[in-house]
């Protein structure tokens, strides 16, 4: 018989247990400060924004950086970072409410459609591949712009457009899960299906969820965006990162911090939102390995 080599406990401690006390990297420490940054915004812009972000001084008209205005004026000279600051909340919370409901809409429909197969599956699956086949910011242009705008119904058209992807993502894990012995066991035991689905199914697939939650965010936040860039988000005047960008779009050669600004504050936010979701779903994932 051959003599299994010891210290296997060292060397899973020097792996995945090492991996787990690595601490946090610099990269996702920066993601993480830039979040916390951006969620002040949201929270107190009037505490932080050095200016009021509607005040205008049409004597200032656009220009870069002077005295009492790091970021420079716009063509209404109105203080950029003030509005950079004020436009977060837009920018912000529409996205967290298209991410979180379409995690709880995919969550619940994916986990019911891995978990009970046959007529519920295909219905949920059908209607969510109906769903998916539409291209979202192509159909969300449409149906704002024929309605005639509004930032709330582009938020709840893409929540709608959104929750397909996470039906179809969740059920793909709950699919992986279902065959394992401890679904088996629950069943044997015969725990509800309710229960073996959202109190043991589906805590195993939450590293899938997370991960997807935080990539639904920054599309969303992007595809907001885009659609107040095209003046089908919030009204005129309202301080809004893909607003700012409009407005101001004709001063790129000009003036191009009047621009980039807005732009740098979406692409940076949404890089860091992203790259936190991948660290959580390598962590999560970990844990799961090792446990």
């Amino acid at each position: 018989m051959t003599e299994l080599p010891l210290g296997g406990p060292e060397l899973l401690e020097t792996g995945l247990g090492r991996r787990r006390r690595r601490g946090v990297p610099i990269v996702i420490a920066i993601c993480l400060l830039i979040v916390l940054v951006v969620a002040a915004c949201v929270v107190a812009p009037g505490a932080i924004a050095p200016h009021d972000p509607s005040a205008q001084d049409l004597t200032l008209g656009v220009g870069g950086s002077r005295a009492g205005h790091l970021l420079g004026t716009d063509k209404l000279g109105q203080d950029i970072l003030s509005r950079i600051i004020a436009g977060a909340r837009t920018a912000v919370l529409g996205p967290i409410v298209i991410a979180v409901g379409a995690m709880l809409i995919g969550s619940l429909l994916g986990t019911l459609a891995g978990y009970r197969a046959g007529l519920v599956d295909s219905v949920i699956m059908r209607t969510a591949d109906l769903l998916y086949a539409m291209p979202g910011l192509l159909v969300a242009i449409v149906v704002v712009g024929v309605l005639g705008g509004g930032y709330w119904l582009a938020v709840g058209l893409l929540l709608v457009l959104s929750a397909p992807y996470d039906a179809r993502l969740i059920r793909g894990a709950t699919l992986e899960q279902r065959p394992r012995p401890y679904v088996e066991a629950a069943q044997a035991l015969g725990l509800p299906a309710r229960t073996i689905m959202f109190r043991h199914i589906w805590p195993n697939v939450l590293p899938v969820v997370i991960a997807n939650t935080f990539l639904t965010f920054a599309f969303s936040i992007v595809s907001l965006a885009a659609l107040s860039f095209l003046g089908l988000g919030v009204s005129p005047g309202t301080a809004d990162w893909g607003r700012m960008i409009a407005d101001s779009r004709e001063q790129i050669f000009d003036e191009p911090i009047v621009v980039l600004a807005p732009a740098a504050a979406l692409v940076i936010t949404a890089a860091a939102v992203n790259l936190i979701g991948d660290w959580l779903y390598e962590r999560l994932s970990d844990r799961g390995r090792a446990r």
